[in-house]
């Protein structure tokens, strides 16, 4: 199922108890919001594109098969400064992995603090 959004948008691949893996799609010079999870882990590998990843106050820069773990509480966003759409490979590890779990701590996209369930 592909979900859009106003940065791109996402593809569950495959989930079952305890994780979920996403195609996540990040449109040329876009970002998703700084946010944080009270109940998931996450691993971002990056298959496409460059990827700028603020995690925890430090900034990454990561290329086609590298990757980074974003630990539970940690205060990340994920942005496209590119061309070219960005595509990583989310998992997510945790007891809960909806999307109502997204604290929105800044949003360019005037979305609700936290992510509400349609």
């Amino acid at each position: 199922m592909k979900v859009e959004r106003p940065w791109g948008c996402y593809t569950v691949l495959n989930e079952g108890a305890g994780f979920k893996v996403k195609l996540v799609e990040v449109l040329p010079y876009k970002k998703l919001s700084l946010q944080k999870h009270k109940c998931r882990s996450e691993h971002w590998v990056v298959v496409e594109g460059q990827a700028q990843v603020a995690n925890d106050g430090q900034t990454y820069c990561l290329k086609p098969n590298e990757s980074i773990y974003i630990s539970k509480n940690s205060v990340h966003r994920l942005e496209n400064n590119e061309d070219t759409v960005l595509k990583i490979i989310e998992v997510q590890c945790g007891d809960y992995l909806e999307e109502d779990d997204i604290e929105r701590l800044e949003d360019e996209y005037q979305r609700d603090s936290v992510e509400r369930r349609a």
